[in-house]
């Protein structure tokens, strides 16, 4: 897990002198909301799936035990687990009975006589810090609380449950449908994420009853058990409401990666980053960046892209799992699973499809697609090619219109250029070819057989010319007319240009002399 964390500080660790027996994570909601397919937990923050933040907030604090709660969508969201983070122990809620039921089912897959401090919180909180579970537990241990909530000021707390105080400590914590007006202009709102006392949670979720406006398990309600047994509840409040938000719908979802985003891209300028317009420019949280890196408007680094520095990417470009090598240019460009070399120049308008490489000083140019092509040092491709299942050497220049053509309708085969070969515009290098050092292509030449080094492969039929072809064809046309009024079918500014170019040429014989 690469969060950076100095963006989202998730590798915090346990707080000194305490041990966190437990965390649990309630991912089994339905999502509704959301109306998707896709488990709610799996939608996308700053390109990572929601709940694989919460789990590494979680993680950070070092568990004895860590579980994941799963219901709805449960096999899509195990899956991830299995995947993400297969260390955690998974729980089943299997009908959604509110939150008190769904901590009773991650209890459920821990030792009956656990004790010490037990984390509860949500896997749709992308933005809670490993920091502030930290600092959470910290206060807990601190107050010597049996309970302590993660609280936030809210300037609109409709739809959160109101933290209802007596004397500094909470009291009691109130349901949006529960509560009275008095508690529902309270803007100190409960998270839903908590630090018990084992044996608290224990005893107070054993006597839960759905006597309440949902009919379900508040697992709030184990805070008035804790005050009835005389033991403290306490509140840790925090400054950064964002931490707080979980995501419930797509509105929701656009908010959070776009503050998520904003942050991203502050971190990075703060690195040194140059980001020409924050507003356009998205960056995903696995993203690396060097200093006097250079973003340019419309730009998207997604999944594991690398920028080194000196690099300039934008504006208009996107890039996945994209390495970029110092000083390098890309300008509206498209690249996944791509490597360019440092010095190297891409675009505008060029394709690097997965498995591109291209090497140092070199380039890939304006309507240039590459697949499965390594292209060396200092080689160029500069305009209008299919460079596809081909390995280039280095100093290779390819000219305009040049196909790769490494598919014969069953079976891809590759092309090999030497180093210093030059292919002329137009060519078609049918593969498997071999074309080797210092070796010239013609113009318009369609290549099927290998050609040695220094030799010129010329693949093209003469040029026949038929006198008097429109005449005889056309007779009548405007072709026809055109043609009869000039001699020798030359148009007079045609005929012009190479006086002009025939003239220059003595001068420049004369001057010789």
């Amino acid at each position: 897990m690469s969060t950076d964390p100095q963006i989202f500080p998730q590798g915090a660790g346990r707080p000194d002198g305490v041990g966190v027996s437990a965390v649990i994570v309630l991912a089994a909601g339905g999502g509704t909301r959301m109306k998707s397919r896709t488990s709610k937990l799996l939608h996308r923050v700053a390109g990572r799936p929601l709940l694989s933040y919460a789990v590494q907030a979680a993680g950070s604090l070092e568990p004895d035990r860590l579980v994941v709660v799963v219901g709805h969508e449960r096999e899509q969201v195990q899956a991830h687990l299995a995947e993400f983070a297969p260390e955690v122990s998974i729980a089943v809620q299997e009908h959604q009975n509110g939150t008190g039921d769904a901590v009773r089912a991650g209890l459920s897959v821990l030792p009956d006589d656990l004790d010490g401090v037990v984390v509860v919180t949500y896997g749709d909180v992308p933005m809670l810090s490993g920091a502030t579970l930290a600092e959470l537990v910290a206060a807990h241990e601190a107050e010597d609380n049996a309970v302590t909530v993660l609280t936030a000021v809210v300037d609109d707390p409709t739809g959160y449950g109101r933290v209802v105080r007596s004397g500094g400590a909470v009291e009691r914590i109130v349901e949006q449908r529960d509560a009275s007006p008095d508690e529902a202009v309270i803007r100190e709102i409960n998270s839903g994420i908590y630090v018990f006392d084992a044996a608290t949670l224990r005893e107070g979720l054993s006597g839960l009853t759905s006597d309440n406006a949902q009919g379900e398990l508040y697992l709030t309600d184990v805070i008035g058990f804790a005050n009835a047994a005389g033991r403290r509840v306490g509140a840790h409040r925090i400054d950064d409401v964002w931490q707080t938000e979980g995501v419930n719908d797509r509105v929701q979802l656009a908010a959070m990666n776009a503050e998520m985003n904003r942050r991203i891209c502050e971190h990075w300028m703060r690195e040194g980053v140059t980001i020409a317009d924050p507003r356009t420019t998205w960056i995903e949280d696995d993203v690396a960046l060097e200093p006097d890196v250079t973003l340019l408007p419309g730009t998207q680094l997604l999944g594991a892209t690398s920028v080194a520095a000196g690099a300039v990417v934008g504006p208009d470009t996107t890039l996945r799992d994209v390495e970029v090598g110092e000083n390098a240019h890309v300008i509206r460009t498209h690249g996944e699973l791509a490597v360019i070399g440092p010095n190297a120049d891409v675009g505008p308008w060029a394709r690097l499809r997965p498995g591109t490489e291209l090497g140092a000083g070199g380039k890939i140019g304006t309507f240039v697609e590459t697949k499965n092509a390594r292209i060396g040092a200092g080689s160029k491709v500069p305009h209008l090619t299919y460079c596809g299942d081909a390995i280039l050497g280095e100093g290779v220049n390819v000219g305009a219109g040049t196909i790769f053509a490494n598919y014969d309708g069953a079976h891809k085969s590759t092309t090999h250029l030497g180093d210093d070969v030059f292919i002329g515009s137009n060519s078609v290098l049918v593969a498997p070819v071999d074309i080797a050092d210092g070796a010239f292509i013609a113009a318009g030449s369609a290549v099927t057989q290998d050609v040695p080094a220094g030799a010129l492969g010329v693949a093209r039929s003469h040029l026949h010319v038929s006198n008097g072809w429109v005449a005889r064809t056309r007779p009548g046309s405007k072709a026809d007319r055109s043609a009869a009024a000039h001699e020798g079918g030359i148009h007079p500014a045609v005929q012009a240009s190479r006086d002009v170019l025939e003239a220059d040429a003595a001068e420049k014989a004369e001057g010789g002399h």
